[in-house]
């Protein structure tokens, strides 16, 4: 099969590997029938995160399943079905908490499983599938997908249920008023997020005209493209004095983070979930002295797929909006180009 493999910073290549196939009892085979790059796979394409070897890359997916293991209850060949971006076992603490990112035998694709087998990447014709069964999410009813549902499928992978998890941990709710740090995919989906939780007022943070118009298809009711204490400033006088209840940071610099901290008032809550890059480290004296509580981290994707599966499939929302570019796999080099240099939002991947 063909499959997307990062060398190192800007070095991605499309490559003949073996097919996969049935390792473990617990493992289905899935078809990809969509796959993307991630804003996070950016930082190993930019040399901010090592690649020590030649390694198989991409964690948000969907497709079909070719093959079961013998362990596997609950999927059938054909179904269509959403991979999060780890593999969880759906029964250790963690998992029953709702934590699946910290799951006792997590895995990422690309990675290892618990057995030391290899797993595939995402950016590929074809993955093996650990612990299937809690992994996987099965779409009901629907084999296959039109373009616009596909979008909006692959989203809950990732960018969409990452969305979620920052406006959750900023305490988005009816009332609120909300500002979104960051007009990538994540963020765009932040302000959906919002939009869907009832905030009151959202303010979308971009300078980028393509990024504001989805901003405000989603539910932005006000744009703010100046920066730093400008941009807080903006946020004061567009909320009548005041800085906002909810602060979504979805980039994972201290720039942004900066931003997001100086953007919401006292007593407010600021939900992170960029990708830290170093330097974004909490000011504890600034947060003792506000009452500013701050909270998130990386999304447990597999616990909010259904509840947002279901908003896709009613058509609440529309999240697969985000995907400005469509690319085959082997034009895989030029997705991530496009995305490193700002040209697209979200590439999706067709194998």
């Amino acid at each position: 099969m063909r499959a997307t493999i990062i060398h190192g910073p800007g070095d991605v290549r499309v490559e003949d590997r073996d097919y996969p196939s049935i390792q473990l009892p617990s493992d289905v085979v899935v078809k990809v029938t969509a796959s993307c790059v991630c804003g996070s796979d950016l930082w190993r394409y930019r040399g901010v995160k090592p690649v020590p070897r030649p390694t198989a890359i991409g964690h948000e997916f969907i497709g079909t399943v070719e093959s079961v293991g013998n362990a596997v209850t609950t999927l059938a060949v054909g179904d269509l079905v959403i991979a999060p971006f780890v593999v969880s076992c759906g029964a250790c603490p963690q998992c029953r908490n709702g934590v699946t990112v910290a799951c006792d035998h997590l895995a990422g694709w690309g990675g290892q499983d618990g057995s030391g087998l290899a797993i595939d990447g995402g950016q590929g014709q074809a993955v093996r599938v650990p612990l299937a069964d809690s992994t996987l999410v099965k779409v009901p009813g629907i084999k296959e997908p039109d373009d616009a549902l596909k979008k909006s499928l692959l989203t809950l992978s990732d960018v969409m249920a990452t969305g979620h998890h920052a406006a959750l941990a900023a305490k988005v709710g009816p009332g609120r008023t909300v500002v979104v740090v960051g007009d990538g995919a994540v963020g765009l989906c932040g302000v959906l997020a919002a939009r869907r939780l009832g905030a009151k007022r959202i303010i979308a943070m971009s300078r980028h005209a393509d990024r504001q118009a989805i901003a405000l298809e989603f539910g932005a009711t006000d744009i703010v493209a100046e920066r730093g204490d400008d941009g807080a400033a903006k946020v004061r006088e567009l909320l009548g004095g005041v800085l906002a209840d909810s602060v979504l940071e979805c980039v994972g610099t201290k720039e942004s983070m900066e931003q997001a901290l100086h953007t919401v008032r006292p007593g407010g809550a600021l939900g992170f979930v960029g990708v830290p890059t170093g330097g974004a480290e909490a000011p504890l004296r600034y947060l003792f002295d506000t009452n500013i509580s701050i909270a998130g981290g990386m999304a447990p994707a597999r616990t909010y797929i259904p509840e947002l599966l279901a908003d896709v499939l009613d058509g609440s929302i529309n999240p697969g909006r985000v995907f400005d570019v469509v690319l085959p796999l082997e034009e895989a080099p030029e997705a991530y180009r496009a995305m490193d240099e700002r040209r697209a939002i979200k590439v999706l991947l067709t194998p």
